[in-house]
C-alpha cells in the first residue's frame, strides 16, 4: 500500500475528534482497503457556495466531525476577518434530522465559541428557512445549517449563510476555503464545550419565540384571509423537520382539514418508506397521494427534508390530483404575488434562473414588474434580489427555481418550502371561492399570458471516466453547436463559461429557438449528471381551445428533447 497514503490516514485518525469515525479508519488500515482509503484521502469535500455535502464517514473526503470543526475554523476565521462586529453580533447554527446532524452542530458552536464568536443555537431541531429567517432576523454575522437538504440517507451537509442573510457567493466562499486549508488538525482547533461557552456567554439558546415570529412574519404574506378554507389538505413532510412548521403556518390560515401522512410525519434520518427523499423522484410521493385518494383531498402539499422545497398537486375540473411541475408552480405562485399584494409595491420585483420558465419574464413585463435571471441556485437568486434592492429601490415580490425551490416576499433570504405552502393553499382556497381549481388559474394565466411548456431530462454518468464524458459533451457542443434542435432554428446561443452581461462565469450553455422556445446544459454541481432543460412556447390560434394548444405543444416538447437527445450522442453521451 502506497505509504503516503497509510501516513495521512493515520495522521487523520489522530486528529480525529470522533472516536466512531477514529475506529472506521482503524479498521481500514488493518484490512489494507487500499480502494476505500483512496476515495476518502485523494482529494477532499470542496468547499463552495453551497457550502459542503457528501457521503458521511472517515476522512478529509467525507461528512465527519473532523471535517466540520475544520470548516468552521475557516468560517470563523474569514468571519472575524472581513464582517465588523461579527463576534458580537454572532453566528446561527440550525440542524435538520439527518445522521450525524446533532453532533455537527455542536462541534459548529464549539468551534465558533472557540473563537470567541457568539452561537445562536437552535435547541431543536429546525428547517433550514427558520435558520435563515433567524440569521436575518437577529441581525447575525452568518449562519450555518447542518442539512443535506434532499440527498439520500447516506448524505449530510452544511450551508452557510453570511452577514446578509442569504447564501454565500464568490469571493467569500474562497475566503473561507483559504481558511479551512490553514486551519490544521482538527483536535488542534480552538473548541468550547456547550456548558463552558454557555458560562461565558457566547451560547444562546433559541426556541420557540423564534418560531412564533417566523410564523408571524409568513402569516403577513397570506392574501386572501378566510377564503376556501373548507379545502381539504394532503402533507408530507418526508420523514424530515417541516412538519410542526408547516402544519402550525395552515392552523393559523383557518385551514382545518389537513392529514399528514402519519409514516412520514416525525423526523427520521433513515427515511425508510423513502430511498431519496426528494418529492421531484418517482414515488416519492406515493403515500401522500394514496391518502389523497382515501380522504378525498382537494391538495397535496409535500416538503422535503429540511423543508426548503415545496412540491404540490391539485384536483382538476374532472376531480384528477395532478401534481405542478417546478415552473407551474413557480408561475402560479408568481402571478399571485404579482396580482394581489397588497398595497402593491412601487418598484416590484421578481428573479428566477437561467433554466427555469421564462414565463415569469413574460408574466412581469405584462403586470409592470421587473424581472432578472441568475445562474442556478438561490444563493444567487437573493444575492441579486438584494443588490436590485439596494441599487434600483427595487421590492422583491417573489423569486423561484424550478427544482421546487420558492421564496415569497423577502421573510427569507433563501427558498421556503413551508410558507410557498401556507401561500400555495391560499392562492387555492381563493380558487375554490371563485369556483376554479388551481389547474384552472393556471389556464387563465397561460391564456393571458402565453403557453409555456417544459421538460427536464438528467443523465447519470458516474465514476471518473463519467465527468470526462460529461465534460466532452460540453465541450463537443460547444466545438460543434447546432444549427437548429427539433425542427426549431437556434437564433442565438449563450455560452455562460465565455461570460454573457451581468452573471458570473459558469459551466453552461443556452440555445435560444425560434418562437420564443429554449434549449440549456449543464453539468450538475453536486451530482456526476448532466441535466437538460427545455421549454418550448406554444401560440394558441383563434378560438382554439387551450387543451389542443396544449397537446399539439406537447407533441413539438417531445420531438425538441428527442432532437437535442440526438444531438448529444453524436457528442459522447451514452446512447
Amino acid at each position: 500500500m502506497d505509504a503516503a497514503l497509510l501516513d495521512e490516514a493515520r495522521a487523520w485518525r489522530d486528529s480525529d475528534p470522533d472516536p466512531v469515525t477514529a475506529r472506521e479508519l482503524d479498521r481500514l488500515l488493518a484490512s489494507g482497503a487500499e480502494d476505500e482509503l483512496e476515495d476518502r484521502f485523494r482529494g477532499e469535500l470542496e468547499f463552495g457556495t453551497a457550502g459542503l455535502r457528501g457521503l458521511l464517514g472517515a476522512g478529509p473526503n467525507r461528512m465527519n466531525r473532523a471535517v466540520v470543526r475544520r470548516a468552521t475554523a475557516g468560517v470563523a476565521r474569514h468571519l472575524l476577518a472581513t464582517v465588523p462586529d461579527a463576534a458580537r453580533r454572532g453566528v446561527v447554527v440550525a440542524r435538520d434530522a439527518r445522521r450525524g446532524s446533532d453532533d455537527f452542530a455542536l462541534d459548529t458552536a464549539g468551534v465558533l465559541a472557540g473563537h470567541g464568536i457568539r452561537v445562536h443555537f437552535f435547541v431543536d431541531r429546525a428547517p433550514t428557512p427558520l435558520g435563515a429567517f433567524a440569521a436575518k432576523e437577529l441581525g447575525a454575522a452568518a449562519a450555518v445549517v447542518v442539512t443535506a437538504s434532499h440527498n439520500p440517507p447516506a448524505y449530510n451537509g452544511y450551508k452557510v449563510y453570511w452577514d446578509n442573510a442569504a447564501q454565500i457567493v464568490p469571493p467569500v466562499d474562497a475566503g473561507i476555503a483559504a481558511e479551512i486549508a490553514a486551519s490544521g488538525p482538527a483536535n488542534a482547533i480552538p473548541f468550547l464545550s456547550r456548558a463552558d461557552a454557555e458560562a461565558r456567554g457566547l451560547f444562546i439558546p433559541l426556541g420557540d419565540d423564534l418560531a412564533n415570529r417566523y410564523q408571524e412574519a409568513i402569516s403577513a404574506l397570506v392574501l386572501h384571509p378566510g377564503q376556501g378554507r373548507d379545502l381539504g389538505i394532503v402533507y408530507t413532510a418526508m420523514h424530515g423537520v417541516g412538519a410542526r412548521f408547516t402544519l402550525d403556518a395552515l392552523a393559523r390560515a383557518g385551514f382545518a382539514t389537513v392529514h399528514p401522512v402519519p409514516e412520514q410525519n416525525e423526523p427520521d434520518g433513515a427515511f425508510p418508506t423513502v430511498s431519496f427523499p426528494n418529492p421531484e423522484e418517482p414515488g416519492a410521493l406515493d403515500l401522500a397521494l394514496d391518502l389523497c385518494e382515501a380522504t378525498k383531498a382537494d391538495l397535496l402539499l409535500a416538503n422535503d427534508p429540511d423543508a426548503d422545497r415545496l412540491a404540490a398537486g391539485a384536483r382538476d375540473r374532472d376531480g384528477r390530483m395532478r401534481l405542478f411541475s417546478g415552473n407551474e408552480l413557480g408561475v402560479l405562485l408568481g402571478a399571485y404575488c404579482l396580482t394581489w399584494r397588497s398595497p402593491r409595491p412601487e418598484r416590484p420585483l421578481v428573479v428566477t434562473t437561467i433554466v427555469s420558465s421564462t414565463q415569469l419574464g413574460v408574466l412581469a413585463r405584462d403586470l409592470g414588474a421587473a424581472y432578472a435571471e441568475t445562474l442556478t441556485g438561490f444563493k444567487w437568486i437573493e444575492n441579486r434580489a438584494l443588490e436590485l434592492e439596494r441599487t434600483e429601490g427595487r421590492t422583491t415580490v417573489f423569486g423561484y427555481e424550478e427544482a421546487l425551490g420558492y421564496s415569497v416576499g423577502d421573510v427569507v433570504r433563501d427558498k421556503d418550502g413551508i410558507s410557498a405552502a401556507l401561500v400555495f393553499a391560499d392562492l387555492a382556497g381563493w380558487c375554490r371561492a371563485r369556483g376554479v381549481t388551481a389547474w384552472g388559474y393556471l389556464e387563465e394565466i397561460q391564456r393571458a399570458h402565453g403557453l409555456f411548456l417544459s421538460a427536464q431530462k438528467s443523465v447519470t454518468i458516474p465514476g471518473a471516466e463519467g465527468a470526462a464524458t460529461i465534460a466532452a459533451i460540453m465541450d463537443g457542443f460547444r466545438a460543434a453547436p447546432p444549427a437548429s434542435i427539433g425542427g426549431l432554428s437556434v437564433v442565438e446561443t449563450r455560452d455562460y463559461r465565455a461570460g454573457v452581461p451581468g452573471l458570473p462565469k459558469s459551466n453552461v450553455v443556452a440555445y435560444l429557438l425560434e418562437g420564443g422556445s429554449r434549449v440549456t446544459l449543464r453539468p450538475s454541481g453536486t451530482e456526476p449528471k448532466i441535466k437538460y432543460y427545455f421549454e418550448l412556447r406554444e401560440s394558441p390560434t383563434e378560438g382554439e381551445k387551450l387543451e389542443a394548444a396544449k397537446a399539439r405543444g406537447e407533441e413539438r416538447l417531445a420531438a425538441l428533447v428527442a432532437g437535442f437527445v440526438r444531438l448529444a450522442v453524436e457528442r459522447g453521451q451514452p446512447a
